[in-house]
């Protein structure tokens, strides 16, 4: 058959691929599974080799040897008397009503609750500015979207900002604010990423004309729908706001150390594997956090009534 009764009939007609095509059909998954495979043994061989390395004795030639001593660990968790111990994540003492009251590992608490501080006003001011310049075309759109996407200053010239403007403002809420400022370009991001994918004007109209007014539309309808993007930005949000080490070196100054002193620390002044057990509890910590987010967006999260 000629090709033009071929595309009289309807016919596509057969192609004859020449070697590369050949090679592509046969190998082309292989090999784009085969270096997906080696690129995330190679993310994920450092993680690994680190939590080993903390539970062994020594470390001098290329594998840790001395397994299994918990000694690294019971020193960076501060359960030993060993020289060094400031640096360890320990309880903190402080005085109240003539008493001194020790809370054991509050520094890994007060951490905790500093990155997700910031979380919680990057959700507060990074949602409607993700909903916003999504879905309305206003003046000034295209500069809103930009500030909005676009890290402010590095973390060092913000902490020497925020000491000049604000010497008395308590380092801990200037750690959470900071931390807000640092990371709201990655929750922006992750939000926005998924209000485009929906067709907000029709979500809306949809509820509308059903009864509902505009706060429950958006409380009920849109934020549920966008928590993809919301988890994936509190996810992102939190992990680089507990590591943030310029901000908060600037900006700390007394009460419960955050843990990104923690870890400078006992990267800088400790031995390897001890350095290694600190190293580990970020990565427990990062895991532990990473899974409760997956875990309230899988199961759904409830926003004025709505699962």
């Amino acid at each position: 058959m000629s090709n033009k009764q071929s595309v009289q009939t309807g016919d596509v007609p057969e192609r004859d691929p020449d070697r590369i095509g050949r090679l592509s059909a046969a190998f082309g998954r292989r090999a784009v599974t085969g270096l997906i495979a080696v690129t995330v043994v190679f993310l994920i061989a450092p993680v690994f080799f680190t939590v080993i390395a903390s539970f062994a004795s020594e470390w001098t030639g290329v594998i840790p040897t001395g397994f299994f001593t918990f000694q690294n660990w019971a020193h960076v968790l501060g359960l030993t008397d060993t020289v060094g111990a400031q640096r360890a994540l320990g309880s903190f003492s402080f005085r109240a009503f003539g008493y001194t009251v020790t809370v054991p590992f509050l520094s890994l608490f007060f951490s905790v609750v500093l990155a997700l501080g910031g979380v919680v006003i990057n959700l507060i001011v990074g949602v409607p500015v993700a909903y916003a310049v999504t879905r309305y075309d206003f003046y000034g759109r295209g500069w809103v979207n930009t500030f909005a996407v676009l890290p402010i200053v590095p973390g060092v010239i913000l902490g020497i900002a925020f000491l000049r403007t604000y010497p008395d403002l308590p380092s801990a809420l200037a750690l959470v604010i900071g931390y807000s400022l640092l990371k709201a370009p990655y929750m922006v991001l992750a939000v926005q990423s998924s209000f485009e994918g929906m067709d907000l004007r029709q979500l809306e109209e949809s509820a509308r004309s059903l009864g509902a007014s505009w706060p429950r539309t958006f409380f009920t309808v849109i934020i549920p729908n966008a928590k993809t993007g919301i988890i994936a930005g509190s996810i992102i949000c939190w992990t680089l706001a507990a590591a943030e080490f310029n901000f908060t070196y600037m900006v700390y100054s007394r009460g419960p150390r955050p843990f990104s002193i923690f870890l400078y620390n006992n990267i800088t002044n400790s031995p390897i594997l001890q350095t290694a057990a600190a190293v580990s509890i970020y990565f427990i910590i990062v895991a532990g956090v990473t899974a409760l987010l997956r875990r309230t967006g899988q199961s759904g999260f409830s926003v004025g009534g709505a699962k």
